[in-house]
């Protein structure tokens, strides 16, 4: 047998925010190799297939990549429909240009379903665009995160470049980011919100500066987490810091 791999995006977590063409071949799949992060509701579309959690978090275990491309491969000489199910989209960081590379020298034929990333998703939970007419006409998403032995990760100019940032992965180094981009002459009063669990009922929303990424961050509770930072969420940071204040007050006001 001869099958084919798909490189599926699950999304940011929400399984309704899935592709129609991706639930399909949920249903369809023979063997499903997943992230750690994708939701049990999302794996609970795969009917009949066998799961099998390559994860990487991290800081933790992870499933060395070269084991993953050679289960994809061995997969699909008994499997007609494999799936290799990411977290977010296949093609931002989820490493797939490392699968299909290997696939194609096998002779192994692959598709790629796209999937929601998680910037786009915490932009819809927050209400606000990225991009916005006389204050954002450019968005960039990097990540600070570079693997041993690849070449330097220039991420700091490609973020004083741009209106807006996505930073994936970064919470972890979240002091080393503020630093870097202050040093660099990024303002430190720049608005910034970090996004955990993006799409998903637990979401939450910290909001801060550039000078407070590190506190900020630190709030969050383990979920995956997005930074985004640039003007367009001033209003945003104003408002909460508001309505912070006005909790507080209110907590001073029921105790006395």
């Amino acid at each position: 047998m001869s099958g084919t791999v798909y490189l599926v995006g699950a999304g940011p977590g929400a399984a309704d925010l899935l592709t129609l063409r991706a639930a399909r071949l949920l249903e369809r799949a023979d063997i499903v190799f997943h992230d750690a992060l994708v939701p049990q509701e999302v794996l609970a579309l795969c009917s009949k297939a066998l799961l099998v959690k390559v994860g990487k978090r991290s800081g933790r275990f992870a499933t060395a990549q070269a084991f993953i491309n050679k289960q994809l491969a061995d997969a699909a000489k008994k499997y007609e429909v494999v799936v290799r199910l990411k977290g977010g989209d296949p093609m931002l960081f989820g490493r797939a240009h490392e699968e299909m590379s290997y696939l194609c020298g096998k002779g192994i034929g692959f598709e790629v379903v796209p999937g929601v990333t998680a910037a786009l998703a915490a932009s819809a939970d927050l209400g606000v665009s990225l991009t916005r007419r006389g204050l954002s006409r450019s968005v960039v998403f990097v990540t600070p995160r570079a693997g041993k032995g690849e070449r330097a990760n220039d991420w700091v100019s490609v973020v004083l470049a741009a209106d807006t940032a996505g930073i994936y992965m970064g919470a972890g180094e979240a002091k080393e980011i503020s630093r870097a981009l202050i040093a660099a002459g990024k303002p430190p009063d720049t608005p910034l919100v970090v996004v955990e669990n993006a799409s998903l009922a637990d979401g939450r929303r910290y909001f801060g500066s550039l000078a407070q990424l590190e506190q900020t961050a630190a709030r969050s509770s383990g979920g995956p987490v997005l930074i985004l930072l640039g003007e367009v969420y001033r209003e945003a940071v104003a408002s909460a810091q508001v309505r912070e204040r006005d909790a507080r007050t209110a907590a001073i006001h029921g105790r006395c």
